[in-house]
């Protein structure tokens, strides 16, 4: 079949290779899409899944992160740790993380959910240092590492931009367990702060439009090498 244009050299040469890329980049996202999908499919889960007893230290925790688990025990509030620059509807406070020894006597994190700059002191949320022995529901999840952006921990200011249990460790000389810290559930604590329930669950899922934006990029691409190709054969006909 003869085409109704010769496909010049180094057009042909720069729009195939670019238009495949781009078609390549569109699948992938199509597929990110759906492996996104199915991770907010299994938090949710797990998530929903009725409270299992703390797993015990030396445990495998990948098949039980983002499970709840119920824990009994008391905080020492005495050894708050404050995670810095966390948002709640746009406004800028803190995470209040605090050691609870378990009546197994284990020592555990609590990240126990989020209060205003106004509020990081505890004296300004007296009612939320709940006393005694406690019962609560917690998401298992694993130490935070560091990403690339954040800065590094100020253990000696206590201001922390991520959740390391190790270095929480050594900073209060408590026994920490070093292999996870809980995110206590949307349980309302006295006074109303910290506000629990900072686990996230629904995570930005924008694949679909980026995969709709690379497959309208390719078709556009090619749509202008075919035009360019039909117009530069009118011209020839026309000499």
């Amino acid at each position: 079949m003869r085409l109704p244009f010769r496909p010049t050299f180094w057009p042909t040469v720069f729009t195939v290779p670019a238009i495949m890329v781009m078609i390549g980049l569109s699948i992938w996202q199509v597929q990110r899409l759906h492996w996104k999908e199915e991770l907010i499919a299994e938090r949710t889960a797990r998530t929903t899944a009725a409270p299992v007893e703390l797993p015990p230290a030396g445990t495998d925790l990948g098949p039980l992160e983002f499970r709840k688990a119920s824990v009994t025990g008391s905080f020492d509030h005495a050894h708050e740790f404050y995670l810095a620059a966390r948002s709640q509807n746009g406004n800028v406070g803190y995470w209040i993380v605090t050691p609870l020894t378990t009546d197994k006597g284990e020592t555990v994190l609590i990240e126990r959910g989020w209060v205003p700059e106004t509020m990081k002191l505890p004296q300004t949320r007296q009612q939320g240092q709940v006393a005694g022995t406690v019962t609560l529901n917690g998401i298992i999840r694993l130490p935070q590492v560091k990403t690339f952006f954040q800065p590094d921990n100020e253990p000696q200011k206590n201001v922390w931009f991520y959740l390391a249990p190790v270095e929480m460790a050594q900073a209060s000389g408590l026994p920490i367990r070093s292999d996870l810290y809980l995110d206590a559930d949307q349980t309302p604590n006295p006074g109303g702060y910290p506000l629990g329930g900072q686990t996230r669950i629904n995570l930005p899922n924008d694949h679909l439009q980026y995969a709709v934006t690379w497959a309208l990029l390719a078709l556009s691409l090619a749509a202008v090498y075919v035009i360019y190709h039909l117009k530069l054969e009118r011209e020839r006909g026309q000499r």
